[in-house]
């Protein structure tokens, strides 16, 4: 007779190696209060004087915010924008404020708008990288994503898309009143978005000597909304137009929440009496206002901020910090009582 081929468990057995019988060395920690209770309280401890120094910190750094929507004369440009067939007309208004103490050091500019979701999928979605990066073809048939916002009139809209056709657009002049006459404050509007944004993410149509970028865009539409078309967005600096204007870019990387600052300009300290920052005083804001926020409900800021190392004014991790303390504090301090009642002398839930 022949043999039988053995089938079933034994011959699905993994080989007798110490690899594939789990015999390798192995180190399992022997879990006890005496080393689990000052890990505990060292964590919580740990936490505690973080949150307490980034608490700190936070305090240390200054900032001002000024919520103009519908504040002084920039009420008759709010009740203006309300409606779209006045989205083409210019309105301009001013407001003052106060600035308490001396702003030392680097001192940034930020708009900020409240109540306004650019982290909707929708919306996020609503963009054509590719066109981004200047390519003809993308320039003359946008992305279907960009939809309904990708062509007007049978023309191409560059740049197309939701988040290009929203881009905030008003712009902002500050003054010092210290000096008597009002004095504009000096501002650094290049290098504020990201570098890989600016060096990779986008470009603009490839060009030759005898090509205008306004020829490179030429066959294409300006977004519904915008006042100006992609190649005049910066009418004084000719490097800072199509889709290379920071502004722009800054504008095209979303926020994760509904209430968001985003970069303006920095203080350019080579001038006097802001080589030290920002004195105190009395300043004020031209305000180009363009942005209506009256379709969502919601509100529009200057912030004026200085930064440290850990950044601008934020309390969420120093708070986060002090709560995870907290409650590894009182879980520990739990732990403890329960050790010293049911298991100091070695006895067990089980016996008792």
């Amino acid at each position: 007779m022949g043999k039988v081929k053995v089938s079933g468990p034994l011959s699905r057995r993994p080989d007798n190696s110490a690899f594939k019988q789990q015999r390798l060395p192995a180190w399992s920690p022997a879990l006890s209060a005496h080393t689990l209770l000052p890990l505990f309280y060292g964590i919580a401890v740990l936490c505690v004087l973080l949150g307490v120094w980034l608490l700190v910190t936070v305090q240390n750094t200054h900032e001002i915010k000024v919520d103009y929507t519908s504040l002084g004369t920039c009420e008759r440009c709010y009740e203006l924008r309300k409606f779209r067939e006045n989205s083409t007309k210019s309105c301009s208004c001013e407001v003052e404020f106060e600035i308490s103490e001396n702003l030392t050091g680097d001192v940034f500019i930020y708009y900020g708008l409240i109540n306004f979701h650019q982290n909707l999928r929708l919306y996020m979605d609503s963009r054509d990288d590719t066109q981004m990066l200047g390519r003809k073809k993308n320039l003359q048939a946008p992305s279907s994503y960009c939809t309904p916002f990708d062509k007007v009139d049978g023309v191409p809209i560059a740049p197309c898309g939701a988040i290009a056709n929203s881009k905030f657009n008003d712009s902002f002049i500050l003054q010092y009143h210290g000096l008597g006459a009002p004095a504009p404050i000096p501002l650094f509007r290049k290098g504020i978005s990201w570098y890989t944004d600016e060096n990779v993410k986008f470009r603009n149509p490839s060009t030759n000597d005898t090509f205008s970028l306004a020829q490179a865009f030429q066959g294409t539409a300006r977004p519904v909304y915008w006042q100006k078309p992609v190649y005049e967005l910066d009418p004084s600096d000719p490097n800072n137009n199509g889709f290379i204007n920071e502004d722009l870019i800054v504008w095209m990387r979303e926020a994760a929440f509904p209430n968001f600052k985003k970069l303006y300009g920095v203080l350019n300290r080579s001038r006097a009496p802001f080589k030290q920052g920002l004195p105190a005083g009395t300043y004020s804001i031209l305000i180009q206002y363009n942005f209506p926020v009256e379709y969502f409900r919601g509100r529009k800021e200057l912030v004026v901020s200085t930064v440290t190392w850990f950044g601008g004014k934020n309390h969420f991790l120093p708070i986060a910090y002090l709560v995870t303390g907290g409650l590894v504090l009182i879980t520990a301090a739990a732990l403890t009582a329960v050790y010293l009642k049911v298991g100091k002398e070695g006895k067990n839930m089980k016996e008792l």
